[in-house]
C-alpha cells in the first residue's frame, strides 16, 4: 500500500490584517511582520519576543486603576522635563516588538504607529499576577539589553502597592529609589516626582460575595 503525497495548503491571501495569519505563518514573526499582518487592537497586547507573537490579555481593575492613576500624574511631571508619556504604545527593539504598560520617551510620537526603543527614557511594568516572571524577571532584562536608562516597575501584591525604580548601571538595572504603601516614594531622575503608593489603588475591594454572580 502506497502513501499518498499531499501538496501543503497554500497560505491564504489576507487584502486586510486579520489574526487568522496565526493559523498558517509559520516562519519566525518580526516586529514588522506583526505591524503589517496583524490588525491594531483595543484588546490583548501584540507584543513579538524571538520569533514569537505573544499575546496578553488585559489584566485585572486594579491594573488598570493604578495604571491611569500613575500616569495621569507621572505625565504632568515628565513633560515639565521636556518628555513624553505614552500607555501601552508599540516599542521596537531590533526583530521585537514591545508593548510597555508605561512608556516615556525623548521625543513626541504623535501621527506614529511605533517608536523604536532607542528614544524610550523609561519604560515600566505594572506587575500582573499571571505574568510575574515576565514583568520582574524578563523585561528588566530585556530592556537593559536595549540600554534603556530607567525601569519603573509597580507591584499590587495583595494590594498593597510598591513602586521601584531602577537606573541602568554597567549593563543591569540597580534600584535606586522604593518605596511601599503608607511611605513616600521619591524619584529625581529622568525628573522629579513623588507619590505615595497607597494612592494608585483608588477604592477598596468588593466583598467576594457581592462581586460574583451579580447582575
Amino acid at each position: 500500500m502506497t502513501q499518498a503525497a499531499f501538496a501543503p495548503e497554500p497560505a491564504p491571501q489576507h487584502t486586510e490584517p486579520s489574526f487568522d495569519v496565526l493559523r498558517w505563518h509559520d516562519e519566525p514573526w518580526t516586529a514588522q511582520l506583526a505591524l503589517d499582518l496583524l490588525p491594531e487592537t483595543n484588546g490583548p497586547k501584540v507584543e513579538v519576543l524571538s520569533g514569537s507573537v505573544i499575546l496578553t490579555p488585559h489584566a485585572g481593575y486594579d491594573h488598570q486603576d493604578a495604571e491611569l492613576g500613575l500616569a495621569y500624574l507621572l505625565k504632568q511631571a515628565a513633560r515639565r522635563a521636556k518628555l513624553w508619556l505614552y500607555l501601552e504604545t508599540n516599542i521596537v527593539s531590533g526583530q521585537d516588538l514591545f508593548i510597555p504598560d508605561i512608556v516615556i520617551l525623548d521625543a513626541p510620537g504623535g501621527g506614529r504607529t511605533t517608536m523604536d526603543i532607542g528614544h524610550a527614557v523609561l519604560l515600566g511594568e505594572i506587575v500582573s499576577p499571571g505574568n510575574r516572571r515576565k514583568d520582574i524577571i524578563d523585561r528588566p532584562r530585556e530592556y537593559a539589553a536595549a540600554r534603556v536608562p530607567f525601569f519603573l516597575r509597580v507591584d499590587l501584591r495583595n494590594r498593597v502597592p510598591t513602586i521601584a525604580l531602577y537606573e541602568l548601571t554597567e549593563g543591569e538595572y540597580r534600584p535606586v529609589a522604593a518605596a511601599a504603601a503608607g511611605t513616600r516614594f521619591v524619584m529625581r531622575e529622568p525628573f522629579e516626582f513623588s507619590i505615595d503608593p497607597a494612592d494608585l489603588l483608588g477604592e477598596e475591594a468588593l466583598p467576594e460575595a457581592s462581586s460574583e454572580g451579580e447582575g
